[in-house]
């Protein structure tokens, strides 16, 4: 049965938690764990989920779960499914999941996580991508997008904020072969909690990768984060895709597609304005933005519509 806003369950496996006010990432962990239910073991790094989330005695999760080391968690979910598969005790629904961010998955996390895959571990692994290293005060991460003012890529009349482009993440999940990667956004959940049933359903390595906006981080009222996350989609900026490896679809090199492909994209200007992050680039930053999101756009259709 597919998940939706009129069946999910009214029951919570992440609650009492002490994120900010609009927290895209609690939503992803609040929402996965619906989906994933009360068997399943959770496992996070030193980042914004475990930060607000382990409070002791205030554990706010229902389910087993624990902290890793910043650098481990793809290898700590392989030991966790090692030891349930050496006690032979786990229940069939039980799906071992990580939850990290961009900076403990794209770039201190990425090594543990190519490991994970190349066994092709039964596990999966959520990335919630808020754009920089939020829990540590908002340094630049490898998924900081251009442009975007963070404390130690600063903007103003002389500087222009992070001067690289976001990392392609999921097209580096991909080229291991994974069995099932996607990407998504808290803006658009319906389609974000298909994507999670259809990765628990999977055996093998999983990998989300889900856009999870910060107020604080990005700058914008905390009432807003659902139509910035859907917003990042709607401008292009981010997009919804799906692949499955070889052995999934059949295909030599497994096959992309595209969840959304529209005719045109809302303008970027707007969307960037309202984050504090972005208010000080020029126009010559936002032609440099909107340009390389038509060249990946241009590669995205060529290759995966």
């Amino acid at each position: 049965m597919t998940v939706n806003a009129r069946n999910i369950t009214d029951e919570e496996f992440f609650y009492g938690h002490k994120a900010c006010p609009g927290c895209g990432g609690a939503l992803v962990v609040r929402q996965v764990l619906k989906v994933l239910g009360p068997h399943a073991v959770s496992a996070l790094p030193a980042g914004c989920m475990s930060a607000v989330g382990f409070n002791f005695p205030q554990l706010a999760f229902g389910n087993n779960a624990m902290i890793t080391p910043f650098a481990a968690t793809a290898a700590v979910l392989s030991g966790i499914r090692a030891g349930l598969a050496a006690q032979g005790t786990a229940p069939d629904d039980c799906t071992v999941v990580g939850f990290a961010g961009d900076g403990g998955t794209a770039d201190i996390g990425l090594q543990a996580l190519s490991g994970a895959i190349d066994r092709n571990d039964d596990v999966l692994y959520i990335c919630y991508d808020n754009e920089a290293y939020m829990n540590t005060g908002i340094q630049k991460s490898g998924l900081t997008p251009f442009g975007a003012s963070t404390t130690t890529t600063p903007a103003g009349a002389r500087e222009h904020g992070c001067l690289t482009q976001k990392k392609s993440l999921f097209d580096i999940v991909a080229a291991h072969g994974i069995p099932y990667a996607a990407t998504a956004s808290v803006g658009y959940l319906s389609d974000f909690l298909k994507k999670v049933e259809r990765a628990r359903d999977v055996r093998g390595c999983r990998f989300i990768h889900v856009m999870a906006p910060c107020p604080v981080g990005w700058g914008f009222p905390s009432e807003d984060m659902v139509d910035v996350a859907k917003e990042v989609v709607d401008t292009g900026l981010w997009y919804l895709a799906e692949y499955e490896g070889p052995a999934l679809s059949g295909v030599p090199g497994g096959a992309f597609r595209l969840n959304r492909n529209p005719k045109a994209f809302k303008p970027i200007e707007p969307y960037l304005r309202r984050q504090g992050r972005f208010r000080a680039d020029d126009e010559a930053d936002l032609a440099a933005i909107e340009a390389a999101r038509d060249e990946r756009w241009a590669y995205m259709r060529e290759r995966w519509a």
